[in-house]
């Protein structure tokens, strides 16, 4: 078992994460010299987390595929307790449906367009109201008893911006989770509207990210509600207005004049920028008319489907917590998220602890992992040890670990004593294995 089990740890030198954790230049790290850059996307740079391949496309590297892998699973729970059935859309959409909507001329250059061998036309599909809307017309007996319906798919999506720029926060190609659900009346369409927003507010919640839902414009998905959920960043591309109370947010944009108090209790409104992670929509009857989405009512009669539409942007969730979380040289996650949650450091190669004290760290990182199988994939082991303890601690503080592990001085007194550092804490425990296991037996991961 011992082989099987060394085979079956995790070492920071296999994986395929190229540290560029010098302090390099600003210019270089992607695009041209002089090209704004933002934190997360510095960051994400230096970590060896993305890499870019083109103008506003990158490679996601495996300690980024884990952590967006880790935020869909917390999307899919909140999405599941509401009811919502995931599905998986095509991402080539025809050009016939988008002119029947008529949002394939009203998107203009943002749609990436193509034509196949045939001379058909298609669209990169940037978000999927028409797509689903025809899947479900097509359900030609769809009864009042089968809705409401909430479909919702996990995909990539295009948009062709003129400049992308901040890495993830503006790509031309990105992941986003959409969701769209289909009511018998406007009632109880606002009902799902009301109840996704809960659950966006959960997910925020749960991530620990400082978000504000503001009132906002409905542009080109159209509806006659809509809101964002924005988290507050000085980089952030949207102007909001808030209300310091909390009776009311809203973007900029969707306000007539110069609006400067709350129009319910009167306060002075403050104005912030913020970086859009979420955005829901009430459609009403705009999409299912086109397609003649109907169901049958309990009179047996064909009615129009009310609808509402919701986005969560993944990969921007990513790329924003680490621009709100992060300090100005080391990575913070939500810890839920966190590629890896442990990173094990064992003594420098050469020092008077090496011999024991890997075997001992080696041991804590193996009855870790069977005491605490769901984190088994989660632990790190740096094994770079011709570097010396304290430059391994500081790449694991710049990659945000959230917990790391060091066989320091006093593992070599009996019973051996680990030094702990809890990163979002800030602060530094001394532990027997026994404290390692019962401090991370607390540790969520989804």
């Amino acid at each position: 078992p011992g082989a099987a089990r060394r085979a079956g740890r995790l070492l920071l030198s296999r994986l395929f994460q190229p540290l560029n954790l010098q302090a390099g230049g600003e210019a270089g790290w992607d695009g041209g010299p002089g090209e704004p850059t933002c934190r997360s996307q510095r960051l994400m740079l230096q970590g060896g987390l993305i890499h870019p391949a083109g103008p506003g496309c990158y490679h996601y590297l495996p300690p980024t595929v884990r952590a967006m892998e880790k935020l869909v699973r917390v999307m899919d729970e909140e999405m599941q307790a509401v009811g919502g059935q995931k599905l998986n859309m095509p991402i080539l959409s025809s050009a016939e449906l988008w002119r029947a909507s008529g949002r394939w001329d009203r998107m203009g250059p943002e749609l990436f367009r193509l034509a196949d061998r045939h001379g058909r036309g298609y669209c990169l599909g940037p978000t999927h109201e028409e797509a689903v809307t025809e899947l479900v017309a097509a359900q030609s007996n769809l009864s009042y008893k089968q809705l409401p319906l909430r479909l919702y798919q996990v995909t990539r999506k295009f948009r062709d911006e003129p400049k992308p720029r901040f890495g993830l926060l503006r790509s031309r190609e990105f992941y986003m989770k959409d969701m769209y659900s289909f009511d018998a009346s406007e009632e109880a369409a606002r009902q799902t509207y009301d109840l996704v927003c809960d659950a966006y507010r959960s997910l925020f919640n749960r991530l620990g990210l400082p978000f504000v839902k503001v009132r906002a414009a409905t542009g080109s998905i159209g509806g006659t509600m809509s809101h964002e959920f924005q988290l507050p960043a000085d980089i952030g591309e949207d102007r909001l207005v808030v209300c310091p109370d909390g009776h009311f947010a809203a973007n900029v944009e969707t306000l007539n004049g110069e609006q400067t108090s709350c129009p319910t209790c009167g306060e002075k409104l403050t104005q912030t920028r913020g970086i859009e992670v979420g955005h829901t929509f009430y459609l009403g009857t705009k999409y299912s008319s086109v397609s003649n989405a109907v169901f049958y009512s309990p009179e047996n009669k064909p009615r129009l489907a009310e609808m509402g539409c919701y986005g969560l942007g993944v990969t921007r969730i990513l790329a924003a917590s680490i621009e709100v979380l992060s300090t100005e040289d080391s990575i913070r996650w939500p810890s839920l998220i966190a590629p890896y949650q442990l990173c094990f450091i064992p003594p420098k190669r050469g020092s008077k602890e090496e011999e024991e004290g890997a075997a001992l760290l080696e041991r804590v990182y193996d009855d870790l992992a069977e005491a605490l199988p769901r984190l088994s994939g989660d632990l790190v082991l740096d094994d770079r040890t011709q570097l010396t303890i304290g430059k391994r601690l500081k790449d694991a503080n710049k990659l945000g670990y959230p917990y790391v592990v060091i066989a320091g001085k006093r593992v070599c007194e009996d019973p051996p004593v680990f030094e702990v550092w809890n990163q979002n804490a800030g602060e530094v425990l001394f532990l027997t294995k026994e404290g390692v296991i019962e401090l991370l037996s607390k540790v969520q991961v989804p």
